[in-house]
C-alpha cells in the first residue's frame, strides 16, 4: 500500500463518489477505481458500498479512515522536514484565497520574513476546498480562507471581518442597469436573494474574488466587494459606494496545524497575521494599494 492509495481513499470520502475524487486528485475515474480495488485487496476488506447515488463507507472503511489520515499526514510531514532548504531551520507552507492575498497576505510575507529570517516560506493560492484538503492532509501549515471546515488536527480562529459593500464605477446610472453578480458563496447568495429579489439573473456572474474589481472598473459596472479591497479605489475616484444598499458580513479565518513542528514559529506567524489584518481593516496599510 502506498500514500497515493490513502490520498485517493480520502478524496472519495470528501467528494462523495469516485468521479468527484478523480477530479480532486487529477486522474481518471478508472484510475481511482483501480487504486481502491488494489487497496481493498491488500486489506482484505471492502471499503465502500457503491450505488448510483454515490458511495458510503463500510465498517472497515470507517475504521481505516483515521489510519489513512495519519498516513498522509506523516508522509507530508516527512517531505516537509526533509525538503527544508540549506541555511534555513524549517519551512512554513502558507495558502490563501485569491481575495485574501490582496492587501493582507502579500503584506504579511515580508513582515514574517523580517521576524523569522531562518524560516523558509512557500506560498500558494487556491479555492477553500483545496486549501482545507491540503490542511487536513498535512500538506499545508497555515491557510487564510473565508469558509473553513473544522477538521481533526487543525485549529480555526477568526482573523477579521470583511464587509461586502456595493460599489459602482458609474454613479450616474442606477446600479441595476450595469450590475455584475460576484459570487461570494452560499451564505452571501442567500442574503443577497433576500435583499435583492429582483436581481435573480443579472446576466453576468463572476467567481473571481477580488480579481473582478478590474472588470468592474473597465466595464463601468456595479457589484459587491470587500470594503478592504475597494476602499483605495473609492479614495482614488475609480469607484463609488452605492448609497442606501445593505452590506454583508464576510469573516475571514486563519486555519493552522495544531501540532506544527515549531510552535513558536506558528505563534509568530499568527501574531503577525493578527497585526496585518488589523491594519488592513483600519486602513493603515501603506501604498501601493494593489498589494
Amino acid at each position: 500500500m502506498d500514500v497515493t492509495q490513502a490520498r485517493t481513499f480520502l478524496a472519495i470520502i470528501e467528494g462523495g463518489n469516485f468521479l468527484a475524487a478523480a477530479r480532486r486528485v487529477h486522474v481518471t475515474q478508472s484510475t481511482v477505481s483501480a487504486r481502491i480495488k488494489a487497496l481493498e485487496e491488500q486489506l482484505g476488506k471492502a471499503l465502500f458500498v457503491r450505488s448510483k447515488a454515490g458511495c458510503t463507507l463500510t465498517a472497515a472503511g470507517r475504521h481505516f479512515h483515521r489510519y489513512a489520515q495519519s498516513m498522509v499526514r506523516v508522509w507530508e510531514e516527512a517531505k516537509h522536514q526533509v525538503a527544508v532548504p540549506a541555511d534555513f531551520d524549517d519551512t512554513l507552507i502558507v495558502g490563501g484565497q485569491y481575495s485574501l492575498w490582496n492587501r493582507l497576505l502579500l503584506r504579511w510575507v515580508p513582515a514574517f520574513q523580517a521576524a523569522a529570517p531562518r524560516i523558509a516560506l512557500r506560498c500558494e493560492i487556491g479555492m477553500p476546498q483545496r486549501l482545507m484538503r491540503e490542511m487536513t492532509e498535512g500538506v499545508m501549515d497555515l491557510a487564510v480562507i473565508y469558509r473553513p471546515e473544522h477538521r481533526p488536527g487543525v485549529k480555526v480562529k477568526e482573523l477579521f471581518e470583511d464587509r461586502l459593500i456595493l460599489v459602482t464605477a458609474d454613479p450616474a446610472r442606477p446600479f441595476e442597469q450595469n450590475y455584475v453578480f460576484i459570487d461570494w458563496g452560499d451564505a452571501f447568495r442567500d442574503a443577497h436573494a433576500l435583499a435583492f429579489p429582483h436581481l435573480h439573473n443579472p446576466g453576468l456572474t463572476l467567481d473571481l474574488g477580488a480579481l473582478g474589481v478590474n472588470l468592474l472598473i473597465n466595464r463601468k459596472a456595479s457589484g459587491y466587494f470587500p470594503e478592504r479591497i475597494v476602499q483605495p479605489h473609492i479614495d482614488g475616484g475609480l469607484l463609488a459606494r452605492v448609497p442606501d444598499t445593505p452590506d454583508f458580513s464576510y469573516p475571514a479565518y486563519a486555519v493552522y496545524q495544531e501540532n506544527f513542528s515549531s510552535p513558536e514559529i506558528m505563534e509568530c506567524a499568527l501574531a503577525l497575521l493578527d497585526e496585518t489584518a488589523r491594519q488592513a481593516v483600519d486602513g493603515t496599510l501603506p501604498p501601493p494599494f494593489w498589494t
